[in-house]
């Protein structure tokens, strides 16, 4: 029977302030959130290497026919499932944030090998190692914002996330505007650097090394997490940390591995798991399936077939401006209202972007992406062009605002303890899953149903899944880790109400409150 850590005396704790206590929890994200910039960076990257390899560069030396280049584009996204598969078993083994630092060596190894590259067969090695390198790192960096962070910070500092992958899709797009995409590899190996450098500097998650029986070092982690205190006066935050971590273990423990591995396998069947993985997967549906992530991929085409009184070169990358303001609205916003009534506007709104869309498509009898272009047509030929790229655009500035983020929140948060970081892989890996099929199926879509057709289903997964989600998904925000759990567990219901930061009397930790019920909790 293991002993409970020695509790320090603690006569009175230090009253830190709110700017104090959440400082480096906002950098140890920041530091982070680094590596989903390098994981974007990888993502916007092929758009500006296809153009170069096409043939149209006469002094480039790798040169692709249409077969080929098709797979640069998706050869990385088919191989972050296989990196999410076991993301989750080496950031239970080895932590967090050591995972987060060997991350960093595939992803400089594939930059390097992309400059230097001679051979087509480089350009795909590369792009493999990148889309593995991002699978790997679901786990940690999804993992590491939920168990360092404090309830009414969480939600906020989650959004990043989304946040740095565009800043990193968005940089490609402007390096490429100026250098060469050789050159361009070459100033993206700073990247990892950096990030591999300034994970050396904050701490391993306390709830990690809890469970890996590394009593002191967590202690200076909450220490270091909560505003640089003492360690005494964070004893009660490290108590409660420490009873849950062993309530986790007696609820696994074994007499044999052969019987642990089974009982740790029907973890995997319990509810705590399914309904968590099944909101998050519903998420990444509509996420995907509510028309901007084939958008996306094909926004020059629809740009173009469109009709839209700007090139489409120019709404493209004004699509991408509107998809990081939507992020950065979104990390602003939150806190405030909530998971909930942010991700009913996003998807309602999206949705009637598309039903709009749809009907001005139908109206000017835009039905394919292929339709050749009309010579000579005159103004009044397609009326309000205007509509198109505004709600095009639009849709793309309320998805990000909130579905688009939903899912990759849900799943640093809903998870328990003893399976977060495996189903935290897990559910990444299914998410591009979907993406990918999103993405697959859409010109088979289009031919199908034609352009408004899919425009108008895009709509309907909108507004439909407004309705779904307002009875299914439970305010998060501001809650704990543990409330959350409980809930997923059948136990204490989360209201639908956003937990604001409570103002404490006296001389109290404001890491550690009650929940909803009275109970005192570790607010982690």
């Amino acid at each position: 029977m293991e002993e409970s850590p020695t509790k320090t005396t603690n006569s009175q704790e230090i009253k830190l302030s709110e700017c104090r206590q959440a400082l480096p929890q906002i950098l140890a994200v920041c530091v982070k959130n680094m590596l989903l910039l390098v994981f974007g960076m990888s993502l916007g990257f092929p758009t500006i290497l296809i153009p170069a390899v096409s043939g149209s560069d006469p002094i480039e030396t790798i040169t692709m026919g249409e077969n080929s280049i098709s797979w640069i584009g998706s050869i990385n996204l088919i191989c972050v499932p296989l990196g999410c598969l076991i993301s989750g078993y080496i950031t239970h083994t080895i932590g967090r944030k050591m995972t987060m630092q060997i991350v960093n060596i595939p992803f400089l190894m594939a930059w390097l090998l992309f400059h230097y590259s001679t051979e087509v067969w480089h350009i795909f090695v590369a792009s493999c190692m990148t889309g593995l390198s991002g699978g790997l790192l679901e786990a940690p960096v999804l993992t590491y914002v939920a168990e360092i962070t404090q309830p009414h910070l969480r939600g906020m500092l989650s959004t990043t996330s989304t946040m740095s992958v565009v800043i990193g899709i968005l940089s490609q797009f402007i390096l490429g505007t100026f250098f060469s995409w050789r050159t361009v590899t070459f100033i993206n190996c700073a990247i990892p650097i950096i990030s591999f450098t300034s994970l050396i500097f904050i701490p391993e998650t306390p709830v990690w090394l809890i469970t890996k029986n590394r009593y002191d070092e967590a202690k200076r982690s909450i220490a270091w997490l909560r505003g640089w205190t003492t360690i005494d006066n964070i004893e009660n935050e490290f108590q409660e940390l420490y009873k849950h971590n062993m309530k986790t273990k007696e609820n696994v423990c074994t007499k044999n591995s052969l019987a642990k591995k089974l009982q740790t396998v029907k973890l995997f069947a319990k509810r705590n798991f399914i309904r968590p993985y099944l909101l998050i997967m519903l998420g990444f549906f509509l996420g995907h399936f509510n028309g901007n992530t084939p958008f996306q991929a094909y926004a020059i085409k629809i740009f173009k077939a469109m009709k839209a009184p700007l090139s489409e070169y120019y709404s493209t990358v004004l699509m991408g401006l509107v998809q990081l303001l939507g992020c950065i609205l979104s990390v602003t916003l939150i806190s405030f209202l909530g998971k909930r009534v942010i991700n009913f506007i996003s998807l309602f709104a999206s949705g009637i972007c598309f039903l709009i869309i749809g009907t001005y498509a139908h109206l000017n009898n835009i039905n394919y992406m292929t339709e050749p272009v009309v010579v000579n047509a005159t103004t009044n030929e397609y009326p309000h062009r205007w509509i198109s790229v505004t709600f095009l655009v639009g849709s793309a500035f309320f998805t990000y605002l909130g579905i688009k983020i939903l899912p990759w929140i849900l799943i640093g948060e809903l998870f328990s303890n003893e399976i977060r970081a495996t189903a935290s892989g897990l559910s990444a890996g299914m998410g591009y899953v979907i993406g990918f099929l999103a993405n697959k199926l859409f010109q088979d879509m289009v031919a199908t149903f034609s352009l408004p057709g899919v425009f108008w289903f895009y709509g309907c997964v909108g507004i439909v899944g407004t309705v779904v989600l307002h009875f299914v998904l439970p305010e998060t925000e501001g809650k704990s880790l543990f409330e959350i759990t409980e809930h997923f567990d059948g136990g204490t219901k989360l209201r639908k109400s956003v937990r604001r930061k409570r103002t404490f009397e006296g001389n109290v930790n404001k890491a550690f409150e009650s929940n909803e019920n009275g109970k005192v909790e570790s607010n982690l």
